[in-house]
């Protein structure tokens, strides 16, 4: 059982609204993020999967600090377009640019009356020299238009099942109880407690 949620655990993303959020959810450990440990490198997410994105991203840092390290990899995938834009869900309009990217979603999605969705992530995190992964998803829709200021990403666009607000229309607190990270995380929190 684990005695010091104190000791460090380094979440390995550049990616401050992740960071954030990563924070909100284990309250009550320390973690470090890729700054406070003085990682500026960009890691080249090679995968072909969330899987093998989260473990690249894992495997980077953990040759870099003697703590724990977790990597996660999430993106929003859309059956009826090829699963798009999956592991490509930052990278999917090709400039970064949130606004770009939920612009093409929608213009991909425009004859379409399939609007299903689903946000995934997978962690790997490197604890002792072995890896363990932990995956969360949440099921929804695509909106039409995007709805709502908070959040970060296809939040706008993304409205669950079971909910009639989309993730940029709820409160961090809110979208924390079910999303997919959150899924993840907390699988991730339980082993954390058990092993660490």
């Amino acid at each position: 059982m684990m005695e010091n949620t104190n000791s460090p655990i380094v979440f390995a993303s550049h990616n401050e609204n992740k960071v954030t959020e990563i924070k909100n959810l284990l309250t009550h450990f320390h973690i470090l993020d890729l700054n406070d440990i003085g990682f500026h490198e960009e890691i080249e997410e090679t995968g072909q999967s969330f899987k093998e994105n989260a473990e690249i991203k894992a495997d980077a840092v953990a040759g870099n600090t003697q703590f724990p390290v977790f990597a996660d990899d999430s993106g929003l995938v859309v059956p009826i377009l090829n699963f798009e834009p999956g592991i490509f869900s930052f990278r999917y309009a090709g400039t970064g640019k949130s606004e770009d990217n939920i612009e093409k979603l929608l213009k991909n999605l425009e004859n379409s009356e399939n609007r299903d969705a689903y946000f995934m992530t997978v962690i790997c995190l490197v604890l002792n020299n072995q890896k363990y992964f932990f995956e969360g998803r949440v099921m929804g829709k695509i909106l039409p238009n995007p709805i709502g200021n908070a959040g970060f990403g296809y939040d706008p666009v993304f409205l669950p099942d079971g909910y009639h607000l989309s993730f940029a229309q709820m409160s961090p607190e809110e979208k924390n109880q079910f999303s997919h990270r959150a899924v993840a995380v907390n699988k991730m929190r339980k082993f954390l407690l058990e092993h660490l």
